[in-house]
């Protein structure tokens, strides 16, 4: 199974935290890297996104059809991330649109064991890959952040 993490992209300061809007950076942000996702995207993807506003305008950037799911809104664990995404064993494979530092627990326990936040950058994708039957042993397939697309 595959796992995008990908990082809410650069958004405006401001309350209530749900509702905080991407900037016109961050807008520029989730358009990059979302031209670089469209043509890698594995067949029969589903896109589980954050209700958080901007989390949904990221994943928007795409233009394909997502879910909003509440279990992953901020403060979400990463527990809660990676069974909303059915990992390690679900026949699809997954793109989460969320926030750090949930995101890069998700990361790090499945590559390191340690649920030890790693840093996603704002606007970052890491994909993962499981390996094997052990549900905490994933490859790195690519980490890729908004500075390097330019």
């Amino acid at each position: 199974m595959d796992l995008l993490l990908w990082r809410h992209a650069q958004a405006a300061d401001g309350m209530p935290d749900l509702e905080r809007p991407l900037t016109e950076r961050g807008r520029a942000q989730a358009r990059a890297m979302a031209e670089w996702l469209r043509p890698r995207l594995p067949a029969g993807l589903r896109i589980l996104v954050s209700p958080a506003r901007r989390a949904r305008e990221t994943a928007a950037a795409l233009g394909l059809p997502f879910e909003i799911v509440e279990a992953i809104a901020p403060d979400a664990d990463a527990a809660t991330v990676l069974s909303a995404a059915g990992w390690p064993d679900a026949d699809r494979p997954a793109l989460i649109v969320g926030h750090q530092p949930t995101l890069g627990a998700v990361a790090a326990t499945l590559l390191t064991g340690n649920p030890s936040p790693l840093h996603v950058a704002k606007g970052a994708v890491w994909w993962l890959r499981a390996r094997g039957g052990d549900a905490r042993d994933a490859a790195l397939v690519a980490a890729l952040g908004p500075k390097l697309l330019g």
